[in-house]
């Protein structure tokens, strides 16, 4: 772990027990951001389902793979980043969980979730694996803690 008041990454196996760590930091950050108990909820629950992606989909639990997670307070946001080490993910490929033949699978919402809840999500391909980049935008209610 590499760490400072604002700021720490983590380098997790790719196991479904690092999902836990992930998740309690993205809380912690949360609530160090300001964000109320709801909000910080919510945003521990998209980063958790961004690292069961990494593990699952993208390391596929390859104990040789790692995935890397980053959290970062700043004036004007939290910013969360996971990456994986798999193949790499083309987002314009992600099925739309709200289509008739899409919404009674039992899996395939993170992403939007992710959509829904932050203010901004971004993928970008590494080579190997794909990051994607979670912000939640600071209000002056939040900054004024």
């Amino acid at each position: 772990m590499n760490s400072s008041a604002n700021r720490t990454s983590l380098t997790l196996d790719s196991v479904l027990g690092s999902v836990e760590i992930v998740e309690e930091t993205a809380e912690r950050f949360a609530r160090e951001a300001g964000f109320d108990e709801d909000t910080a909820s919510q945003i521990a629950m998209v980063t958790r389902e961004a690292t069961v992606n990494a593990i699952i989909h993208g390391n596929k639990y390859n104990p040789a793979k790692h995935v890397n997670a980053s959290f970062e307070i700043t004036d004007d946001a939290l910013k969360i980043q996971i990456a994986d080490e798999g193949p790499g993910l083309d987002p314009d490929k992600i099925p739309d969980p709200l289509t008739p033949e899409n919404i009674l699978r039992p899996s395939g919402r993170g992403v939007f979730l992710m959509r829904a809840i932050m203010d901004e999500v971004h993928f970008h391909l590494l080579s190997p694996g794909t990051e994607i980049r979670l912000v939640k935008l600071r209000g002056q209610k939040e900054m004024l803690t």
